[in-house]
């Protein structure tokens, strides 16, 4: 298994990276904390892992390990797959997903796309107990990047979501909101009201 890459990152998306590790390059699929971290580096660290299927080998990549304890622990729910979990972390936090499952909210799992009912009861199910003996953080610390509205249709119609609803979400969120939105918080209300 691939524990971490570390090197020059060649290619930076909001749902993917391409990391150079001497003369190799690794396509790597992250969420959006992940890219915000990312963004303003050159070099970097990424913790890894390596999802093995029968015709496919996919790497998926977090800057800490919080983020990828929280990823392996969402894949140990049956029904939630590595797309649903970078789903579910493009939309939520670390911090505002482990406060969801601790005060047993369903409706905000259940408002990230192609999380339905019994798989956000599953997940507060599974992960209520682990989530509570490693205590719940409130430090939420967010991004100070501007972004564009063509990176976010980008990354709206990457995790499946139609060209012409990503555009009306994205538009609806951006009158909403004016022009202050950041690309990670413009993503995820999209994602709430695709």
């Amino acid at each position: 298994m691939i524990a971490y890459l570390k090197g020059k990152l060649v290619t930076k998306d909001p749902t993917h990276i391409l990391i150079d590790v001497n003369g190799i390059g690794y396509f790597v699929n992250i969420s959006l904390a992940t890219y915000s971290d990312l963004k303003d580096k050159e070099n970097t660290l990424i913790h890894t892992y390596l999802h093995v299927k029968e015709d496919s080998h996919t790497l998926y990549g977090f800057t800490n390990e919080a983020e990828k304890k929280m990823f392996l622990l969402l894949l140990s729910i049956s029904g939630v797959g590595p797309s649903t979990g970078l789903m579910i972390q493009s939309s939520l936090s670390s911090d505002e997903l482990k406060q969801a499952i601790a005060d047993e909210n369903v409706k905000t799992i259940q408002g990230v796309k192609g999380v339905g009912a019994k798989t956000a009861q599953r997940i507060i199910l599974e992960l209520k107990d682990k989530i509570k003996k490693e205590g719940i953080q409130k430090d939420f610390v967010p991004s100070q990047h501007n972004t564009v509205r063509s990176e976010a249709l980008s990354a709206l119609i990457t995790l499946g979501i139609s060209k012409s609803t990503a555009e009306k979400s994205i538009d609806a969120v951006l009158k909403n909101s004016g022009n202050t939105i950041t690309l990670e918080e413009l993503i995820k209300l999209a994602l709430k009201n695709a």
